[in-house]
């Protein structure tokens, strides 16, 4: 439930009201070609999982197959993936706030909430796990609520839509392509971005008690999974409001039952995406202090990261990522207006590269398998590394996507100077010996720092 919750943000509940608006009905269609591709990925991913059980995360077989530099570098940039992430959703969650306190500056809200979550992830893991838990659940129920409720409007025509819900909106306003399909194409960035994180779904399975059944299992359900909380939600959503009814800066689906006329129904969804962008948020809140951690017990990170408070919580990784996070509020105080579009944009970028280099990895241990060298795993990717190679090709395709949008352009200036910074500190590490694993007795913090 945690993990396909906190796979769930702001990039559908968000980003698709300004991928409506550019793609019209089509953009039904994008999510779903994305969907594919992921579905690919996780394939690949699972494969890597199950042929050699590892304590580490996926970032230990891109260092078996790749070579330590990516591992290195991988590592690092899903942890800025992480950060990044948490700023396009406390910029998302300052827009909902702004729903019922237009007068209340974004920047507020998002500081607001920055902190809030902080202090929950400085508290226990006990505390995160059990807050997370219910983000997840009311988010997963609601979207299915809301399919159930479009439904309903469509077929029985019981709200003020209900004269003009019908599915030929799908296709009366323009066509299912109304800006052409080279504007379609142009929202995969975007529409990529709602799928980060789903790696997670693996990840976690495979941390289960019997990840041979488990994770085969969460990774074949991941189609109905996107069919039924991307797309299908989509395609209600799009048949009971016309697409041009929608525009960026605003969740489609809060305008959507807006038009519905249920009363309080436009608040009560409103309740519910504004609780998806704390969920995510909280999740990378979470998930980057540990980052910070492992990467500091394998030698690639500052020690200091490695030490745990007496609540075992990583508290200085978690407060050195909520210092980056908090440029997002920064972003929201300069250009709120275009906050969301940019750290979205490099978030989108992260994702590229480390799925990138899961499929990478997943052809090495293909290779490897053939020449007799690796053993097999119990999870094999259909058509060995071929489907790999496809989705290889599309996500490069989507980074040169990027280089013709303005907004996103952002993201290759940013991931230029990240870069430069990775390269001098593995440099740095280089002249150090290299990445020696820290004894984990080391990583307790000394006995002033509890006090």
């Amino acid at each position: 439930m945690i993990a396909i919750g906190g796979a769930i943000g702001v990039g559908l509940f968000m980003g698709a009201g300004a991928n409506i608006a550019k793609a019209g009905p089509s953009i039904i269609l994008m999510y779903a070609l994305a969907g594919v591709i992921v579905f690919f990925i996780m394939r690949a991913l699972g494969e890597l999982l199950l042929y050699r059980r590892s304590t580490g995360s996926f970032a230990e077989y891109i260092r078996e197959f790749l070579g330590p530099f990516f591992g290195y570098v991988t590592g690092w940039t899903y942890w800025l993936l992480w950060v990044v992430t948490g700023m396009a959703e406390l910029t998302a969650a300052a827009i909902y706030i702004n729903f019922w306190f237009p007068s209340i500056p974004q920047w507020v809200s998002a500081l607001v909430f920055l902190v809030v979550l902080f202090g929950v992830n400085l508290i226990s893991v006990k505390v995160f796990g059990e807050v997370e838990f219910w983000f997840s659940m009311v988010k997963v129920t609601a979207i299915i609520g809301m399919i159930v409720i479009g439904l309903g409007v469509l077929t029985l025509g019981f709200s003020d839509a209900g004269d003009t819900a019908a599915a030929s909106n799908l296709w009366s306003h323009g066509g299912f392509f109304p800006n052409g399909i080279g504007d379609s194409l142009m929202t995969l960035q975007g529409v990529m971005f709602a799928y980060i994180a789903v790696e997670l779904v693996g990840v976690t399975a495979s941390e289960s008690e019997d990840p041979e059944k488990t994770l085969p299992k969460a990774i074949n359900t991941l189609p109905w999974r996107i069919i039924i909380f991307y797309v299908g939600a989509l395609v209600v959503l799009l048949a009971v409001v016309k697409w041009t009814e929608f525009s960026a800066g605003e969740s489609p689906f809060v305008h959507g039952f807006s038009k519905i006329g249920i009363p309080l129904a436009a608040g009560i969804v409103n309740f519910v995406v504004l609780t998806a962008a704390l969920s995510s948020c909280n999740s990378g809140m979470y998930s980057t202090g540990r980052m910070l951690r492992d990467l500091a017990t394998s030698g690639e990170g500052p020690r200091i990261f490695a030490r745990l408070n007496v609540r075992k919580s990583p508290a200085l990784g978690i407060t050195f990522s909520v210092l980056f996070m908090a440029i997002g509020v920064v972003l929201n105080y300069v250009v709120p207006e275009k906050a969301f579009t940019y750290v979205t944009s490099v978030s989108t970028a992260c994702g590229i590269w480390t799925w990138l280099m899961i499929l990478f990895a997943h052809i090495r241990y293909r290779r490897a398998f053939r020449a007799g060298r690796l053993p097999a795993s119990s999870f094999p990717a259909p058509g060995g590394s071929v489907f790999s190679w496809v989705a290889v090709v599309f996500l490069l395709f989507v980074t040169c996507l990027v280089a013709y949008d303005k907004d996103g352009r952002v993201s290759l200036y940013v991931g230029a100077g990240w870069a430069v910074c990775l390269v001098i500190g593995w440099y740095v590490l280089k002249a150090r010996g290299g990445a020696q694993p820290l004894d984990q007795s080391d990583a307790v913090e000394p006995e002033y720092a509890r006090k």
